[in-house]
């Protein structure tokens, strides 16, 4: 066995159970090792549809994302989804052939390059090593939730193994790696710590005696839960029902409340004007597992001048990156939540109400999604407003999809009309706001979820910047709903420069036949000028969905959306 062949038997037997990439000289033997030891390897066909395919699977798969690609301009071409998984600590490995010789065409300091994205670089230094080298790359990837370039030099993937694998692979799986980053671990002024997952229940009394004693008396509490926080539902809800807290989340970890009456959805530039109301009238507003950034808290206004702002997170670092905190806890979400509801249990002689009225729970059930708030359909002229299209598909499309979109002006419209059954059904890969991800975000999420309707939600900029990526769901074979909101533009630019009387002549476009495109790749497809012309899809719906339905939406682009005044902000 060469080291090329150990790499891919290795993330095997540690649990990777998809791959993606575009295979050339470099990656040829380590994604051949992948394949055969059980790993399903998915080609793409740009390497940059592979990094945001692998980073989306591992987010709607709750595991590993793999990406193997070739030496030099394979990894270049697959930066931008690579930093999009970086900033947004998805765990993935990416496998990248790494040409050592300084005067080769295809050596860059792909190290540093990685690093300057915010992913950890690592390197197969040896045959001797290369077993313990993937193993903690696997381990800093898994347990740091880091996304981790794992360099394999063409020198060293073709030097044998001298020792056996099995072996090499024990004693790999004994040693513990170090943290890939010990910012986690300095003392931060005001944050005591909680165990991670899996860790003994030793906590700091005092300071969960001070969250307790915060949420004890709050009267109109409001949880906000992210990323971080997807797999605490049910401590999270606990604590909410002892303490009367409201619940919404980021963008990211939209749907993880859903079901519950209490359950306000999207915190931040996508919350509906009740959410933003009830969320800003919060006298005490935790965030679990979630950064508190502009986004969530629209430049902090939601956040009450009164309101007592706590901030529970895995990592130290976290706490207040983004606004000051009156109270911060380090841990992991779920054994927060059930310490402070065990000290409230214990305290209380009942649960208190807090926001939880039935006037309350009715303005909730009337007037919380964005398809009840009331608005005037500007169709007309050949063109369907996008409000109108997305409510049309939410009707039209199964309940059981998992939702991907992609940036810009549009991107509002399906994150927020169109409904999703739960934190797995909803694929928001925009950390890095780079227009062109949503179509391969798509394909990883319904790999990951293969028993649900993938809806693909594009704008035309990302359409044509993906449309490579047909071709891959059309071989796949996926029953994937792409739909295109077309204003012949980038948007979010025209409505941001419009009002400074600003030329456009660069970011607006003639008009493309998007959906003769799809049918080239060999998608069906429609056009959508007003609501009756989704009869078409109702009725795609109801054959074999033997390939995807592009839906090329002519929208209407009189105005941006209510999310862009609010993104706008930060620029």
């Amino acid at each position: 066995m060469i080291v090329a062949q150990a790499v891919g038997r290795a993330l095997a037997e540690l649990g990777a159970r998809v791959a993606f990439g575009v295979v050339g000289s470099g990656n040829f033997h380590v994604t051949n090792a992948l394949v055969e030891h059980g790993v399903r390897f998915v080609a793409a066909r740009h390497e940059g549809g592979a990094a945001t395919m692998a980073d989306a699977y591992a987010r709607m798969g709750g595991t590993v994302g793999v990406l193997s690609v070739h030496q030099g301009p394979g990894l270049t071409n697959a930066m931008t989804g690579i930093t999009e998984a970086a900033k947004s600590r998805t765990p993935m490995i990416v496998l990248a052939g790494e040409a050592a010789e300084p005067l080769s065409n295809f050596h860059i300091d792909q190290a540093a390059l990685a690093v300057a994205v915010g992913a950890v670089a690592m390197r197969v230094e040896s045959a001797a090593t290369a077993v313990a080298d993937t193993v903690r790359a696997f381990h800093l990837a898994t347990r740091d939730r880091r996304t981790v370039l794992l360099n394999l030099p063409l020198a060293v993937q073709n030097q044998p193994l001298e020792t056996d694998f099995p072996l090499l692979l024990a004693t790999a799986a004994t040693t513990s790696p170090e943290p890939a980053s010990q910012a986690s671990a300095r003392p931060v002024p005001g944050v005591a710590s909680l165990p991670g997952p899996g860790t003994a229940s030793r906590v700091a009394a005092g300071t969960i005696a001070e969250l307790a004693e915060v949420l004890g008396g709050a009267r109109r509490p409001i949880f906000v839960a992210g990323r971080g926080a997807r797999h605490a539902r049910a401590e999270l809800e606990a604590l909410a029902g002892r303490c009367g807290a409201l619940l919404a989340t980021s963008a990211v970890a939209r749907g993880l409340f859903r079901g519950s009456p209490w359950d306000l959805d999207v915190s931040g530039g996508f919350a509906s004007p009740l959410a933003a109301e009830l969320i800003r009238e919060s006298d005490v507003l935790v965030g679990w597992g979630c950064a508190l950034n502009m986004w969530t808290m629209r430049h902090g206004a939601l956040i009450g001048p009164s309101t007592t702002v706590v901030q529970v997170d895995l990592e130290a670092g976290a706490i207040g990156a983004h606004r000051p905190v009156g109270l911060g806890v380090v841990g992991d979400t779920a054994a927060v939540a059930r310490e402070v509801t065990g000290l409230l249990a214990a305290t209380q002689a009942a649960p208190s109400p807090g926001r939880r009225t039935p006037e309350t729970a009715d303005r909730i059930a009337r007037e919380i999604a964005w398809r009840d708030v009331p608005y005037t359909d500007e169709s007309g002229g050949g063109r369907v407003d996008p409000r109108t299209l997305s409510i049309g598909l939410d009707d039209l499309l199964p309940a059981e999809r998992v939702v991907s979109v992609d940036s810009g002006n549009f991107l509002g419209y399906p994150a927020m009309f169109l409904s999703v059954p739960d934190e797995y059904g909803f694929c928001f890969t925009q950390g890095f706001q780079s227009v062109g991800l949503g179509l391969a975000t798509a394909v990883g999420a319904a790999l990951a979820q293969p028993g649900r309707l993938p809806v693909a939600a594009l704008g035309d900029g990302g359409a044509l910047m993906a449309a490579a990526e047909l071709e891959t769901v059309v071989r796949l074979g996926l029953p994937m709903v792409i739909v295109v909101y077309d204003d012949e533009a980038y948007g979010a630019e025209v409505h941001h420069f419009q009002p400074g009387g600003y030329p456009l002549d660069q970011v607006r476009f003639p008009p493309v036949d998007i959906a003769a495109i799809g049918r080239g790749f060999g998608c069906a497809a429609v056009t959508v000028r007003e609501r009756a012309d989704l009869a078409a899809v109702s009725t795609w719906l109801d054959g074999p969905r033997d390939r995807p339905l592009l839906v090329h939406a002519k929208v209407t682009a009189d105005h941006g959306s209510w999310w862009l005044e609010e993104a706008f902000h930060g620029h």
